[in-house]
């Protein structure tokens, strides 16, 4: 299976190209188009508990679709919101995604819900996290451009821009600086991650663009 991103990194795309005993699961809503060869069922994601889980704690459908192809073919996949996309590729390790931000994946990788405690809620990055933990190749995505960080020690991070992170990366809220510069200069409440391990940040965040579309309302 060949797997193409294009249109990176303002608005990327998957380009999936399939050949007999392909198989890649994507979220639902993912497909923009495909060719008449492929074949797509829908399964609910590890069952009917698994499967609400996903969609009420982790803002992620319920449903996943699954495109193979008898003979050869192609499907496009996008994410609603303009971004990048990268692909990681797991050998028997996990790696943890924000809510919203898993894409696609092979067979070989295991979608489930973890709790990522109070403090990632009140940074603002949700209650829950996706774990992605097989051997396989994963895609996700995020708005705006992804780039990536090796923490060693402890690194901060804006509300909003985490996107991923591995296992032995912990999480931990605070304050900018003090009162007076943390609500005042606009940065609020920070995430400041601590190492060892890898992160994935994103360029743009949604809060950002909801305060900036109200300024602009009135």
């Amino acid at each position: 299976m060949e797997v193409e991103i294009r249109n990176r990194p303002a608005f990327a795309n998957l380009l999936v190209n399939l050949q007999p005993g392909d198989r890649i699961i994507a979220e639902a809503d993912a497909m923009a188009s495909m060719s008449s060869t492929v074949d797509m069922t829908t399964r609910m994601n590890g069952g009917l508990f698994r499967a609400l889980a996903r969609r009420f704690l982790g803002s992620e459908s319920m449903f996943v679709n699954q495109f193979t192809t008898n003979t050869s073919g192609h499907i496009v996949l996008t994410q609603p919101f303009p971004g990048d996309i990268v692909c990681v590729e797991l050998r028997g390790n996990t790696l943890f995604l924000q809510p919203g931000a898993f894409l696609a994946c092979e067979p070989g990788i295991s979608l489930g819900l973890g709790f990522a405690g109070l403090r990632s809620w009140i940074s603002g990055e949700g209650l829950f996290r996706l774990k992605m933990s097989g051997t396989g190749r994963i895609w996700f995505g995020a708005y705006g451009a992804i780039f990536t960080r090796e923490v060693t020690d402890e690194y901060i991070v804006d509300t909003g821009h985490l996107v991923a992170y591995e296992p032995s990366i912990s999480i931990r809220v605070g304050l900018a600086g003090g009162v007076f510069s943390s609500f005042f200069s606009g940065e609020g409440l920070i995430t400041r991650v601590r190492g060892p391990g890898k992160i994935y940040m994103q360029s743009r965040s949604f809060d950002g663009l909801a305060a900036w579309t109200n300024a602009h309302l009135w």
